[in-house]
């Protein structure tokens, strides 16, 4: 070490240290911003400090609904178990009432005939499978229930009804769980990232959206809004101010035929909130573009309803989505491997005012942007007429060096020959 430190001067180690730290760009991670909707649609929202928990009860069946499957079944097995054991405690409390346990009347004599309650009813066990029987309407034939308690008949009607009502929940709660609408949603589409590019001479931002099923979305329509944290000129802050944004849709209606993949475009114009956003500012923006789809299943007739969200990470300024929708052999194909890919196209870095007050830029751009073009052809003709230059020289090289050279032979009379070998 002290041989090493003795060759280089510290002075210059020191002078190369600072002009390799001098080149290496400074960039400051910026605290992430939380997504108030995350790219499968679910809301990132957490409800905290909720003093009323009774109004979730006053609203069972939506309660038992939104539960994990696991609960949900915990609740459907412990229902049934529970209103088995119930009964059949109350079974058991009638047969012994009347007397059905004494081992007495189990073989009764001649003179006297002993009419049970229930039949066979003669421990716990015995009482919990007829509570079993009567409730699922189940009958093995061993036992049954006889005219002699008015109380047993009561017994009967009333487990009737209860098991009804917890037949209706239970199952109707396990469809409605089986049949929702975001499991619809699950095959609705929207590409990772959003663009931003000129279409029809305006800026516009554009995503794509698609259907992986053939059974469509009846009356399909999408709205976005913009999501940002804002202050109002007496000072109160907003942390989740939503603004709805228009999309450029040619239908009045704003439905869209959603029979193969869209790209929705949203013109930024006066009305929009991006309409003073550029290229350099869009990095530094705080805002979150949340995109929603709604419509009705055809199969089920549902409504159900798609979301997704794009931060400013996710928005590619001067890209467009490549084509998809292709047509082969008289049908219409959707390649799906293409869905979110996007090219590079010449688009202005201005902002949309910008653009408005001076449309020379927008030309400006195309004509750079086709003389970059123009000069990329020529670099690519200049670079095939070379290649194609070295290897018809290198075809010449070669034919060359494969040629046999002439010998000349001479002969005993003195005369000489020309041969080729």
């Amino acid at each position: 070490m002290l041989a090493r430190k003795s060759i280089i001067p510290e002075e210059y180690v020191l002078a190369r240290i600072a002009a390799e730290n001098l080149r290496k760009p400074r960039i400051r991670d910026r605290p992430r911003k939380a997504r108030f909707i995350a790219k499968n649609g679910a809301c990132n929202l957490a409800h905290k400090n909720i003093r009323e928990q009774g109004r979730f009860l006053q609203d069972i069946f939506t309660t038992l609904v939104d539960l994990k499957w696991r609960h949900t079944l915990v609740i459907f097995t412990m229902s049934f178990l529970c209103s088995w054991l119930l009964f059949a405690m109350m079974w058991w409390l009638v047969a012994f009432a009347h007397g059905d346990m004494d081992p007495s009347t189990e073989n009764p004599t001649n003179s006297t005939k002993w009419t049970p309650c229930v039949t066979c009813v003669r421990s716990f066990t015995s009482a919990f499978l007829f509570s079993i029987e009567v409730q699922v309407t189940i009958g093995f034939g061993g036992r049954m229930m006889t005219e002699e308690c008015p109380l047993a008949i009561t017994v009967l009607i009333l487990q009737n009804i209860v098991g009804l009502i917890i037949n209706a929940v239970m199952l109707g709660c396990i469809f409605m769980k089986t049949a929702q609408a975001h499991r619809r949603a699950e095959t609705l589409i929207f590409s990772r990232q959003a663009v931003i590019a000129v279409r029809n001479g305006k800026l516009c931002f554009m995503f794509r959206v698609g259907d992986l099923r053939k059974s469509m979305i009846i009356s399909a329509s999408v709205r976005i809004q913009v999501v940002r944290k804002t202050t109002t000129p007496e000072g109160e802050v907003i942390p989740i101010h939503q603004v709805d944004i228009p999309v450029d849709n040619p239908i009045e209606s704003n439905n869209i035929f959603l029979v193969a993949p869209l790209i929705i475009c949203h013109v930024i114009d006066k009305r929009s909130p991006l309409y003073d956003i550029s290229a350099a500012d869009l990095v530094l923006q705080d805002l979150e573009l949340i995109v929603i789809l709604e419509g009705v299943v055809e199969t089920t007739g549902i409504t159900t309803q798609a979301r997704t969200s794009y931060v400013a990470e996710e928005i590619l300024w001067g890209h467009r989505f490549v084509p998809i929708v292709t047509e082969e052999e008289g049908v219409y194909a959707v390649d799906y491997s293409k869905f979110g890919n996007t090219v590079k196209v010449a688009a202005p870095r201005c902002s949309a005012r910008e653009l408005d007050e001076k449309p020379s830029i927008l030309i400006q751009t195309l004509q750079k942007s086709e003389l970059s073009h123009q000069n990329s052809l020529r670099k690519r003709n200049s670079m095939r007429r070379s290649n194609s230059m070295r290897r018809s020289n290198s075809m010449r090289r070669t034919n060359s060096s494969l040629m046999v050279p002439k010998v000349q032979f001479i002969t005993p009379e003195g005369s000489q020959s020309a041969s080729e070998t």
